[in-house]
């Protein structure tokens, strides 16, 4: 992610905390989709607004790959605030004057809810690849089994970007009842080759480290922080766009007109793409890298349209699918595909590509239009079996 540039209307969320919770135990574990079971998981998550008396106003935020349950207000200091808290707040585009909003660290995360750096209870040891794989399916699980847990039967909307993007999609087709609108940033229904391959070259990063130890580094207090540092300086490049990299570096170089002539950070761009890498290794785990871009490369959910077809034809839930124009990582492509589908299966469905030269990143920024359009959505009506009708603009 980049820096986040902040709203200068709306109001912070203010001072809150990040709850925890076990929702699955030994006598009611999680079945995922591979059908290994899970338990106990502990899930991190916190809330913005509050819930209504008929408990209708819920909104549910499902984050990306390296986000976390702290999406907006702030720990104690102002001015370190959640990762999205341009966007959810008093007056924001997410109103919390209106609605009640929950955002929860994903399954096999990293920053409070249980993943591969979890102890195992059998063994009183870290997980590490002894954590078994999951799915988008399954992390949408754990977010019903909380929603389950706070008394919601049914969310006013899900959003998400990227990644919160595919996790919406899912909890649409699956469980259509259970949601009255949905949100889809910067998101897809598919990873191309090419967003594979770039995932697959970012976990040989992490493997391939001396320090990664078959994943048990945390077992002998070492860490593959070279790897992992690698794979976001390569992720983080397909964050942004030519445009903004361009604009925001050039080819300037760090130190005063004179090359260096050497293989030491020389350039503007090389220092921002290291001082990203240093920064990630404070706040992620490598091995959680690994298993949620791993569940991303398996997201498929249109492949087999003769089982995803009934589906799409009990979904009435209006969408509002969003893409930036300089999103090469899922551009705009990803989106009408998915936008194609939706109408075609006749789900209400709005579609909008914003201008932004920040790339990817986009979704995480202060764009006037895009605030706007997200706002306008919300404040629809989203009564289920709505037949207001589908439009790919």
């Amino acid at each position: 992610m980049t820096d986040v540039v902040h709203n200068t209307y709306g109001a912070s969320a203010g001072f809150v905390t990040t709850q925890r919770v076990e929702l699955f135990d030994a006598m009611r574990p999680l079945v995922l989709d591979s059908g290994v079971e899970l338990a106990p998981i502990e899930v991190a998550y916190e809330t913005y607004g509050e819930l209504n008396a008929d408990r209708s106003n819920a909104i549910v935020i499902c984050h990306a790959l390296t986000g976390d349950a702290h999406a907006a207000g702030h720990h104690g200091d102002p001015t370190r605030p959640g990762w999205w808290d341009n966007f959810i707040g008093p007056r924001k585009p997410v109103d919390t004057d209106r609605f009640f909003v929950i955002c929860a660290n994903l399954l096999g995360g990293c920053m409070g809810t249980t993943g591969p750096s979890s102890v195992n209870p059998a063994t009183e040891q870290p997980y590490g690849l002894r954590f078994p794989l999951f799915t988008v399916g399954d992390m949408v699980s754990v977010h019903r089994a909380l929603i389950t847990h706070l008394g919601i039967d049914r969310l006013h909307a899900a959003i998400g970007g990227s990644l919160g993007g595919m996790q919406v999609l899912h909890w649409a087709m699956e469980h259509p009842d259970e949601i009255g609108a949905a949100v889809m940033v910067c998101a897809t229904s598919r990873l191309t080759a090419q967003n594979i391959a770039f995932s697959a070259v970012a976990r040989e990063a992490i493997m391939r480290d001396p320090n990664f130890h078959g994943g048990d580094y945390q077992r002998i207090g070492a860490r593959p922080d070279a790897g992992l540092a690698v794979a976001r300086m390569m992720a983080h490049i397909t964050y942004l766009s030519e445009e903004g990299m361009r604009e925001k570096f050039g080819r300037r170089l760090q130190n005063g007109t004179t090359p260096r002539f050497g293989f030491d950070v020389d350039f503007q761009v090389e220092s921002y793409l290291h001082h990203q890498g240093e920064v990630f290794l404070r706040r992620f785990d490598a091995n959680s890298y690994l298993y949620l871009t791993r569940a991303m490369d398996y997201f498929d959910p249109f492949d087999d349209m003769l089982q995803a077809a009934p589906k799409l034809e009990r979904l009435h839930a209006p969408f509002l699918v969003v893409s930036f124009d300089s999103d090469w990582r899922f551009d705009t492509a990803h989106s009408r595909d998915v936008v194609r589908v939706l109408a075609a299966h006749r789900v209400p469905v709005t579609f909008r590509e914003i201008a932004s030269p920040h790339g990817h990143d986009s979704f995480l920024l202060v764009l006037p239009e895009y605030h706007r359009t997200v706002a306008d959505f919300l404040g629809r009506p989203t009564a289920a079996g709505s037949t207001r009708s589908a439009r790919a603009a």
